[in-house]
C-alpha cells in the first residue's frame, strides 16, 4: 500500500505542523489546512499568536481566528486513507486516545501511560510531568534492556546452581560413606548383640534418617531452583516481548520494570558433607564398661 498515488494523497492530507495525518482538520483563508490541535491557541506546537490577527504557519498570510472552518472533505479523505492503508478500524486504537480520539503524543510519568493533549489538560493529569513520546521512548527502552540483561544474568546463575545441586545430589547418592559406616556399626554391635541390639537399631535408624534428610534438602533445593528458573524465564519472555513490540505497548507497561529490578535468586540451603550422627568406637568402649 505504498503506491505513488497513495503517497501523493498522504502528502495532501498531512498537517504541516505535526507532519501527521490531519486530525479534525481546520482550513484558513489562504487554503492551507491544519489539525485542530495544532492551529488552535492551546496547542504547544502552534506558531501563531494568542490574540488578534494571526499568520499562516506555511505562507505567513494573515487571517482572523474566527475564519477557521472545519474541512469535512479532507476529514473524509483522511478516514478513507486510513482504511485503505490500515484496514477498517485496524491499529487506530493504538495511536488514538480512546477518550478523546486525539493522537497519543505525550507520556505521563506519574501514571506511566501515553496520553493525548486533551488528557494532559484534564483533572486526572493536571500538574503531572508529561513529555513527548519521542523524548522518553529511548530512555525506557534502555531501562527495559537493562532489566532484561540483569534477569538473563540471574538466569545463568540459576542454571549454574541447578547443575551444581544436581551434581551434588548424584554424589550424595553414590558416596560410600553410608555403607562403610553401616558395616562398621554392625561389626561393632555384633560383639555385644545380646545387650546392644536396641542401640544398634536406633543408630542405624538415625543414620538412615540423616541420609534421607540430606537428600530431601537437596531435592527441595533443586525443585526450588527449577521453579525460580521457570518464573525467571517467564519474566524474561515477557520483557523480550515488550521490547520487541511497539513503543506504545512498551510505554504502557513500564510498571513491570520495578518488579524485574527487585527479582533476586534465592540461594539453596547448604548441606554439610559431614554426617552429624556417626557411631564411633570410643562410644562403644564406654558402653561396654557400663554393662560390665
Amino acid at each position: 500500500m505504498t503506491s505513488p498515488v497513495l503517497v501523493d494523497i498522504r502528502e495532501d492530507v498531512t498537517c504541516p505542523i505535526c507532519l501527521e495525518l490531519l486530525t479534525e482538520p481546520l482550513s484558513i483563508d489562504c487554503g492551507h489546512s491544519f489539525c485542530q490541535a495544532c492551529i488552535t491557541p492551546n496547542s504547544r506546537e502552534s506558531m501563531i499568536g494568542q490574540e488578534g490577527e494571526r499568520s499562516c504557519p506555511v505562507c505567513q498570510t494573515s487571517y482572523q481566528p474566527g475564519n477557521l472552518r472545519p474541512n469535512r472533505h479532507l476529514a473524509n479523505i483522511v478516514r478513507r486513507l486510513r482504511e485503505v492503508v490500515l484496514g477498517p478500524g485496524k491499529q487506530l486504537k493504538a495511536v488514538l486516545c480512546a477518550d478523546h480520539g486525539e493522537k497519543l503524543q505525550l507520556f505521563c510519568q506519574e501514571h506511566g501511560k501515553v496520553i493525548c493533549w486533551l488528557c494532559e489538560r484534564s483533572q486526572e493529569h493536571r500538574g503531572h510531568h508529561t513529555f513527548l513520546v519521542e523524548e522518553v521512548a529511548q530512555e525506557y527502552q534502555e531501562k527495559f534492556q537493562e532489566s532484561l540483561k540483569k534477569l538473563k544474568n540471574e538466569e545463568q546463575e540459576a542454571e549454574k546452581l541447578t547443575a551444581f545441586i544436581r551434581e551434588k545430589k548424584t554424589c550424595w547418592k553414590a558416596r560410600g560413606t553410608f555403607s562403610e559406616d553401616r558395616h562398621r556399626i554392625q561389626t561393632e554391635f555384633n560383639q555385644l548383640r545380646n545387650i546392644l541390639d536396641r542401640v544398634e537399631q536406633r543408630e542405624l535408624k538415625k543414620l538412615e534418617e540423616e541420609e534421607k534428610k540430606g537428600l530431601r534438602i537437596i531435592e527441595e533445593a533443586e525443585n526450588d531452583l527449577v521453579h525460580q528458573s521457570q518464573s525467571l524465564r517467564e519474566l524474561i519472555l515477557d520483557l523480550e516481548r515488550r521490547c520487541q513490540g511497539s513503543t506504545m505497548e512498551l510505554l504502557q507497561t513500564i510498571f513491570i520494570i520495578p518488579r524485574s529490578e527487585i527479582w533476586r535468586l534465592k540461594k539453596p540451603k547448604k548441606v554439610s558433607k559431614k554426617l552429624k550422627t556417626v557411631f564411633r568406637a570410643p562410644d562403644l568402649s564406654r558402653m561396654l564398661q557400663m554393662f560390665r
